[in-house]
C-alpha cells in the first residue's frame, strides 16, 4: 500500500492555538476545524522534508513565515481520507512568531482562521477528534 504523507502544524500564541476552517472543496474534512498543513511535495532527495513541508504550507495557507522558528514533533497517525486514500499525518508544533499576522492566504484551502484555547476546543462539539488530539499532543511537545 502506498501512503500520502501529510504535515500539519499546531501554532500557539500565549494560551491560544490557531486553527483553520478547511475550504468547502477540500478532499478530506471539508468545512471542519483543522490545523494548517498539507501533503509532502519533495522535488529532490535530501533536506528536512517534514519541516520544509510545514513551513511551505503555513506560508501558503495563512501567509506566516516560519523561517527560524523551532518546530517540535508532536505525533504521527495513520488515517484514510473521505475518498479512501491512505495518509500518514505528522503533526509538528511551534510558537507563532510574535509579529506574525495570519490571514487567509489560500481561500480555496482555508475558509477561515480561528484562535482558540484548549479548554474551549474541548467543549466545542464541532471540533473533530483528530484536531483536538493534535492540539493536545502539540501542547505536550511545547511544554
Amino acid at each position: 500500500m502506498k501512503y500520502a504523507i501529510n504535515v500539519d502544524v499546531a501554532l500557539r500564541r500565549g494560551a491560544e492555538w490557531l486553527l483553520i476552517v478547511r475550504g468547502l472543496n477540500e478532499e478530506h474534512a471539508a468545512g471542519q476545524l483543522s490545523l494548517v498543513g498539507g501533503t509532502v511535495d519533495a522535488d529532490a532527495p535530501g533536506g528536512d522534508v517534514l519541516s520544509d513541508t510545514a513551513r511551505r504550507e503555513v506560508l501558503e495557507e495563512i501567509g506566516v513565515d516560519l523561517a527560524g522558528a523551532d518546530l517540535s514533533y508532536a505525533e504521527s497517525v495513520f488515517f484514510v481520507t473521505d475518498s479512501g486514500n491512505p495518509v500518514i499525518n505528522v503533526v509538528l508544533a511551534a510558537q507563532m512568531p510574535p509579529d506574525a499576522q495570519p490571514v487567509v492566504a489560500s481561500p480555496e484551502e482555508v475558509a477561515d482562521i480561528r484562535w482558540v484555547t484548549l479548554p474551549d476546543l474541548e467543549q466545542d462539539g464541532s471540533c473533530p477528534p483528530w484536531t483536538l488530539q493534535g492540539i493536545k499532543r502539540a501542547a505536550l511537545a511545547l511544554g
